[in-house]
């Protein structure tokens, strides 16, 4: 699927981004979805979907590059790590009622290593401090051209169970009708 030509689809992107969305295209071929803005593959590999967007934005962990390709899985975040997901990595993002989890970087390797870091936090396995200790290790190794286990796949089975969360309710039938009647009231 590699393609030594740059995409139609990204023409009057900014370079960060067009960069970025390059790589998937080489990888996962075209896009499923295209719109001016991002472009959207799904079921690419291990994810359920990947974004490509023309917007781009300035991340300084652990060094300072471009966040524009976002991976998405399947994912239920117990809401007590929610914090804790917040303090290790400002890209990665948490939907609860969804029930998923993406990391936004500028390529697949780097959101392999966030989402992997995400599953140690949420297991218990590594700190928020150890988390992004290794994050910085695995990310210098990359350059190093040294082993880089967490950016080359998922380290944790996808969950095969629904993963969403609507939450729990607390209003009642009863409760939503005697709100509209006062409503109805007040007119």
């Amino acid at each position: 699927m590699a393609s030594e030509q740059k995409s139609r689809h990204t023409e009057g992107w900014p370079e960060e981004a067009r960069e970025a969305a390059q790589l998937v295209i080489d990888k996962y071929g075209e896009p499923d979805e295209i719109t001016d803005s991002q472009l959207t593959w799904h079921r690419p590999g291990p994810w359920k979907r990947m974004i490509a967007s023309r917007a781009f934005y300035q991340h300084d962990f652990p060094a300072p590059h471009n966040d524009s390709v976002e991976s998405v899985i399947d994912y239920r975040v117990p809401a007590e790590k929610f914090s804790a997901l917040a303090a290790f990595d400002g890209s990665v993002i948490v939907e609860r009622t969804v029930g998923e989890v993406s990391a936004r970087c500028h390529d697949e390797e780097a959101n392999f290593l966030a989402l992997n870091l995400m599953h140690d936090i949420v297991t218990g396995a590594k700190s928020v401090e150890q988390a992004r200790d290794y994050y910085a290790k695995e990310f210098a190794d990359y350059r190093r051209k040294k082993p880089t286990p967490y950016m080359e796949k998922l380290h944790f089975a996808l969950p095969e169970q629904d993963t969403a969360d609507p939450d729990t309710r607390i209003l009642s039938d009863e409760d939503l009708e005697r709100a509209k009647q006062e409503g109805e009231r007040r007119g």
